[in-house]
């Protein structure tokens, strides 16, 4: 996992949550890991495509779209 368990929970307090289960912390984890990996390999190949080896916050914002 990407995000710590930690994270997940502070971010659901923050929203309003007063108790959360360990099973809703996991499928968010999934989740947010699901999403951030595809924009990490969209933003990569995005950097490739323009030859370049370095990743741009343009290249992250173009994968966004």
């Amino acid at each position: 996992m990407y995000m710590p368990e930690a994270a997940v929970r502070k971010l659901l307090k923050e929203a309003g949550a007063s108790r959360i289960s360990g099973d809703a912390v996991k499928k968010i984890q999934e989740h947010i890991d699901s999403i951030a990996f595809q924009l990490a390999k969209k933003s990569v190949s995005l950097s490739k495509h323009a030859k370049r080896k370095t990743v741009e916050v343009a290249d992250v914002k173009l994968a966004l779209k």
